[in-house]
């Protein structure tokens, strides 16, 4: 017999779940296995309600449950019954002398402290739902996964069951070792989530430790490339957007489409839906088109005119309900994924005819004003800082040239700037009437960028055969400042009237006077977006 092949009969199984979901029959088949059951407050009654015998942990330990049930499994008799090696004779001597019964199979899963802070709970009430016992318990049986076998989530009952019934009433080695794995990475991520809402509590922005942990949503076919592996998972955060929105149909899925899906969510979540009705198109992560526009299907027409070509294959994204006209207006060329808060049953039905398309419905707009962390890995380490959670609407645009931008231009230099937040830089955006007219993005020269944003204007021209390119007349901006007057004047050179950029260079009044000179009007916000 193979190490692997080491069967481990189920004796004892101590029980203590805040998730009773498929509790019952659980326990049924347990005994059903002549499974002792012992269980703690809750949990007991439900079983014992259930019409099984079960034996509370207080008869186990002979001590009672105190401080509100804050000790209750923290005893000699759980923990030298999770932890005993079975084959040890000192140990099996210790359980003889001091009384202590194997226990073969611990379920748990955790007080609800992610779910308790995700409900707004007040701060005792969050300190409260920290489990001390359960993870303390866990992490013995899983020590002695050898012997012992560790349940921390409901969906792994049948796995348990099955091996129970194809082994006689016992468990291997392999699926104890397995369950033991998943059991650390449970605690791990439980913890995660209290060390971090607690540092957010303290307003403590560089903690000594970060931690941060998730739970499955799905195993990827494979990663930005076919050769990597990932997979796809949910964290703490509740943010509406491709983790939390659900699928209505079409294929599973990728890593690319994950990635793209959340930069256009987050990018229309910047239009307030009740202002306006706007469209995100994005390929390879940056918005390839933008508008804004009385109605969704006019909003999206415009943003497909800034780039048709880079949009085909691309993710849409909608700040309001897809209705039936923009679902026909859609499904004329071919997109990956649309997402959007909601959909009418028209629209859905319209989507549903293209059987690959994916529709993703998030319920609700992510709100940019929203605190959060963001992390990066780098070589050997995490980049983590607070979400870009600054809004144009809460910026005061600055004239800091003699002509200051008429009401047309400064609509559009604000809608210009709220998207440049959401393209990666060197970024410059043209616009105009709400729309964007042709995108820079992901340079080493911001004049690269300017340049190839009225080259992409130029061919989007040329498709609607138009006699000039929309940057004639355009409003242009940068999220970053213009190092030196040569990028701002090949925007000019586009046929850009005005320009919006964070300023602060050393070279501002170069660039300002430049300005001048060509009659453009230039508003300066303090804030930068760089998006890398």
């Amino acid at each position: 017999m193979t190490e692997t092949d080491r069967p481990r009969r189920v004796t004892r199984a101590l029980l203590s779940v805040s998730d009773k979901t498929g509790l019952i029959e659980f326990a049924q088949a347990l005994a059903a296995h002549g499974v002792e059951l012992v269980s703690t407050g809750g949990t007991a009654k439900a079983i014992a309600a259930a019409g099984l015998k079960v034996k509370d942990v207080s008869e186990l330990t002979g001590f009672p449950e105190m401080m509100d049930g804050r000790v209750k499994t923290l005893h000699p008799k759980v923990h030298g019954g999770l932890l005993a090696i079975r084959d040890n004779k000192e140990h099996a001597e210790a359980m003889k002398t001091h009384g202590i019964a194997p226990i073969d199979l611990l379920v748990v899963n955790l007080y609800p402290f992610e779910a308790t802070v995700d409900k707004g709970a007040g701060f005792e009430e969050c300190i409260e739902n920290i489990d001390i016992g359960g993870p303390a318990m866990i992490r013995a049986a899983a020590k002695n996964h050898d012997d012992v076998a560790v349940v921390v989530e409901a969906q792994d009952y049948k796995a348990v069951l099955d091996e129970l019934a194809a082994n006689n009433g016992a468990t291997t080695l392999a699926l104890r070792r397995r369950l033991a794995a998943k059991a650390y990475a449970r605690t791990g991520a439980y913890d995660a989530a209290i060390s971090n809402w607690f540092n957010r509590q303290l307003e403590i922005d560089a903690p000594d430790f970060r931690a941060f942990g998730g739970k499955l949503i799905q195993s990827l076919r494979y990663g930005e490339n076919p050769h990597q592996t990932a997979a796809f998972y949910a964290t703490p955060d509740k943010r509406p957007g491709v983790s939390t929105a659900r699928q209505l149909q079409g294929k599973e899925l990728s890593y690319n489409n994950i990635n793209d899906t959340d930069a256009a969510y987050e990018c229309i979540g910047e239009f307030d839906a009740k202002r306006t009705a706007a469209c995100v198109i994005v390929k390879h992560a940056n918005p390839c088109g933008v508008a804004e526009g009385s109605d969704l299907v006019s909003a999206y027409r415009k943003a497909l005119a800034c780039d048709s070509t880079s949009a085909f294959g691309g993710i849409i994204a909608m700040n309001r309900a897809l209705d039936a006209d923009t679902a026909r207006e859609i499904t004329k060329i071919f997109t990956e994924v649309i997402i959007a808060p909601d959909a009418s049953e028209e629209a859905i039905a319209i989507i549903g005819a293209r059987k690959n398309l994916r529709l993703l419905l998030a319920g609700s707009l992510p709100d940019p004003r929203a605190p959060g962390l963001t992390a990066k890995t780098v070589a050997g380490g995490l980049l983590v800082q607070s979400r870009d959670n600054a809004v144009v609407d809460d910026m005061i645009f600055k004239v800091v040239t003699k002509r200051a931008p008429t009401d047309a231009e400064m609509r559009d230099l604000r809608f210009a700037f709220r998207v440049a937040k959401h393209v990666k830089s060197n970024t410059i955006i043209y616009a105009k009437d709400l729309a964007t007219v042709g995108i820079g993005a992901g340079q080493m020269s911001r004049v690269d960028s300017a340049r190839i944003a009225a080259r992409k204007a130029q061919d989007a021209a040329n498709e609607l055969k138009l006699a000039e390119p929309l940057t004639k007349g355009s409003v242009v901006a940068s999220d970053a400042f213009f190092p030196f007057a040569d990028g701002m004047l090949a925007c000019i050179e586009a046929g850009a009237t005005a320009v919006v950029q964070p300023g602060g260079s050393m070279r501002d009044d170069e660039v300002i006077k430049a300005a001048d000179e060509h009659g453009i009007a230039m508003v300066f916000t303090g804030t930068r977006h760089f998006r890398h």
